[in-house]
């Protein structure tokens, strides 16, 4: 997989391929962090869930010790708390037992070639550990590469509205509950591409995709 950020506005990925999307193991997965700048903040949360079938096999949630506290804003946006991080496992302790939940499946995020893939990269470089090399299906990709006459930002938001999805019933800016809401995403996107007849996910030529737009309340740190 290869990314190359072009500017604020959009992004470059490639050399990602992967056949038999119906036959596949996903394993979904979210972060919360600190704020949103991968150079400046800290996961603090990981969710996954293996999805199978159209179907939740297992779920995995954990927080994360995070090096630098969280700003208010970003406390009551997702619950999470620093007091909650106190007896909290670090990074490298929560990466062994995610890489040990997901094993061989393909992973799925959301917005993850810009924001979850940089910041577990980050990660990996401060603590010197080898980054997966699952191979990493991105939801905004995905619906991008079936709707080429489109340009847009294809936020959580903009996919649920798209494909009128429910999501009542599942707490939104936390890692878990994310990743079963990207899981009713990807099934949205799945059964598009099942009716098109598409049956791989093919980025090797290279698909550029609108990134997200950094909310001002990310920007502010009252710390």
């Amino acid at each position: 997989m290869n990314i190359t950020f072009l500017s604020k506005d959009a992004y470059l990925v490639k050399d990602v391929f992967v056949n038999n999307l119906y036959d596949r193991t996903f394993c979904i997965f979210d972060l919360e962090g600190t704020g949103i700048n991968v150079e400046t903040e800290y996961i603090t949360q990981f969710g996954g869930i293996i999805f199978q079938n159209g179907e939740i096999i297992r779920e995995f949630s954990s927080l994360v010790k995070s090096p630098k506290l969280i700003p208010n804003a970003i406390e009551e946006l997702t619950g999470i708390t620093n007091e909650s991080l106190i007896n909290a496992p670090t990074f490298p302790e929560v990466y062994e037992l995610f890489l040990d939940f997901c094993r061989e499946a393909v992973l799925v995020t959301q917005a993850g070639y810009e924001y979850d893939i940089p910041m577990i990269e980050k990660h990996c470089r401060m603590y010197n550990l080898p980054l997966f090399d699952n191979p990493v299906i991105d939801t905004k990709a995905l619906y991008a590469n079936a709707h080429d006459e489109l340009f847009d930002v294809f936020s959580t938001d903009y996919l649920i509205n798209y494909y009128q999805i429910d999501d009542t019933d599942v707490p939104r800016h936390n890692a878990l509950g994310d990743c079963i809401l990207i899981s009713r995403i990807l099934q949205k996107i799945l059964n598009e591409y099942a009716n098109r007849n598409i049956w791989d996910y093919d980025l090797t030529a290279g698909l550029i995709v609108k990134r997200f737009l950094i909310p001002k309340m990310y920007l502010q740190d009252d710390n």
